[in-house]
């Protein structure tokens, strides 16, 4: 199979880190959008955009595009594309999803009808059958549908690629793994610098930050649907993907990774979590307040995802938490601090302007990741 097209979605306002990620792995860009990215490649780089891509939310083959204002377009369009390319007489097959934004095609459901029915039609003529098993793989189809302009992917992914596997228990308000790594690369924090999470909760950001310090492929222990997709994706691929990631460790590292939380169960099970990624011997949790926040060295990083409020409880104490987080970090000689938070107030109860503020979405939630940037250690290159 020749090179194909790959759209990788992700958190809106990520589209840098994840181009950067990309194109790292060697692979061609040939658009950036909001919340996704679009790169060229064969079919082994479907199976590394999986394994290794740490800021994606999933990779999906770019079947084709076309325009639509009716459904009669949308039926047209969609039929033309060459599904039996991809789906064997067998497979499952389904619209997953369908997103529109200034179209005049909205409605999900009458979307993923009418280009179920298109594909049928086109699976019809070219197999010469009129009723379809669906027993075999799944292919789920995503649409999105911008200013009447559809693009249409087939999922290869299954399960978000936030979701690596190693996260069995987690905390009422838990990061997504993928929002983690792509903070932790929107810092200059590497590997080798202290690294503390003040409210690491079931320990999303620790771990992260151990996986990218011994070079763990955050795809490593899962599965991919794609797998499945023995007719064009063979197993050999798979095989020689993991391969790679697997030469890529390195758990000699020397880390100082650090995560805190005041609730014990919570330690409890980011200990667990980080057994399960492979890297708990990468890094110290410990049971601790925030108010006993402190370190004897120089230029460390925090970096932290603290209460939002979502509950009344909470809310009342939050000026209080983030006043004592804004006193810790004053009292860290040399420190950087990166916060993520939905707390509109947080700089003002830091106590301190933030250098940078960036704008990001958890899913549908508005936060801010405030930036407070600490000086680079004596002697170090730019």
């Amino acid at each position: 199979m020749e090179k194909l097209e790959y759209i990788v979605p992700c958190h809106f306002g990520l589209e840098a880190v994840l181009k950067r990620e990309i194109t790292d792995l060697g692979l061609a860009i040939t658009s950036v959008e909001d919340g996704r990215v679009t790169f060229a490649g064969d079919l082994c780089a479907l199976g590394r955009a999986n394994v290794f891509l740490r800021s994606a939310e999933r990779v999906l083959i770019k079947i084709g595009s076309f325009h639509a204002e009716t459904f009669e377009e949308l039926f047209q369009g969609t039929r033309a594309l060459p599904w039996e390319t991809y789906i064997p007489k067998d497979g499952k097959f389904w619209v997953a999803k369908a997103a529109s934004v200034k179209s005049k095609l909205f409605s999900p459901s009458d979307i993923q009808s009418v280009m179920k029915k298109a594909m049928v039609e086109r699976m019809k003529s070219v197999y010469h059958i009129d009723w379809f098993t669906e027993s075999g793989a799944s292919f789920p189809v995503r649409v999105f549908i911008k200013k009447d302009e559809v693009t249409v992917g087939l999922d290869t992914s299954g399960e978000s690629l936030h979701k690596r596997g190693y996260r069995k228990l987690v905390a009422k308000a838990p990061i997504a793994e993928n929002l983690a790594a792509a903070l932790l690369m929107l810092t200059p924090w590497r590997g080798d610098r202290i690294l503390v999470d003040p409210f690491c909760g079931s320990g999303t950001i620790p771990i992260e930050a151990a996986m990218m310090a011994a070079h763990v492929a955050p795809g490593k222990n899962r599965s991919f649907l794609a797998e499945e997709w023995t007719n064009f994706m063979p197993h050999s691929l798979w095989q020689k993907v993991r391969e790679e990631a697997a030469d890529q460790e390195d758990f000699t590292v020397q880390t100082q990774i650090q995560g805190y939380d005041i609730d014990e169960e919570m330690v409890s099970i980011a200990r667990a979590n980080a057994r399960l990624a492979g890297v708990d011997g990468l890094i110290h949790f410990q049971q601790r307040s925030v108010t006993q926040l402190s370190h004897a060295k120089k230029y460390g990083f925090i970096l932290t995802n603290p209460p939002y409020g979502e509950r009344l409880e909470e809310k009342e104490n939050l000026q209080a938490l983030y006043r004592t987080l804004g006193e810790r970090y004053l009292a860290l000689d040399s420190w950087s601090m990166y916060v993520i938070t939905a707390y509109e107030q947080a700089e003002t109860a830091i106590g301190r302007k933030a250098d940078k503020n960036r704008k990001l979405y958890n899913g549908m939630m508005k936060t801010y990741f405030y930036q407070y940037m600490g000086p680079k250690p004596t002697g170090s290159k730019k």
